[in-house]
């Protein structure tokens, strides 16, 4: 299954979601004071999201989940769908949180959790263990037999697994 770095860029960026949205609102209080407050510092605006960069992503991350899992084409619009919302919330995030990397990989996390969640709905379970382990193994994600660690010394390999 050839997937491209790009792809595995993506998902590690898009692996978790809906967090974004919940925590893009923010409450401010007002206090009186007696004195005047200082003018605030001139900020420079954020760029604007773009649009036509998002759907492209978008798009390719789809293709490669095509190809690698072998989507319907019910399943491909559901898929890009979930991609576009992902990449959306993932530049929000960026462009709201560019000055805390802390709480910008925070909200990156949860954007990813949500989007795993939202794509085992659609696929089928056999699809999703065949994403799940190019996931796992692209991020560099131990198997169970790599936690276990080395065989105990002067036994052959094999033994003391009983």
């Amino acid at each position: 299954m050839p997937t491209s770095p790009r792809f595995l860029v993506l998902a590690g960026l898009l692996l978790a979601a809906p967090a974004v949205w919940a925590q893009t609102t923010t409450v401010k209080t007002k206090t009186k004071t007696k004195t005047a407050a200082p003018a605030p510092a001139a900020q420079t605006p954020a760029p604007p999201i773009d649009e036509a960069k998002i759907e492209a992503q978008a798009r390719t991350l789809t293709q490669n989940l095509k190809q690698a899992l072998g989507l319907t084409p019910l399943q491909e619009e559901k898929v890009l769908q979930i991609n576009q919302r992902s990449i959306r919330q993932v530049e929000v995030a960026r462009l709201q949180y560019r000055q805390d990397l802390r709480k910008l990989n925070g909200i990156i996390d949860d954007i990813g959790g949500s989007r795993l969640t939202l794509l085992k709905d659609v696929l089928t379970p056999a699809q999703f263990n065949k994403y799940q382990q190019a996931r796992e193994k692209k991020m560099g994600v131990p198997n169970v037999q790599g936690n276990q660690g080395n065989a105990v010394p002067g036994l052959p390999p094999g033994r003391g697994e009983e």
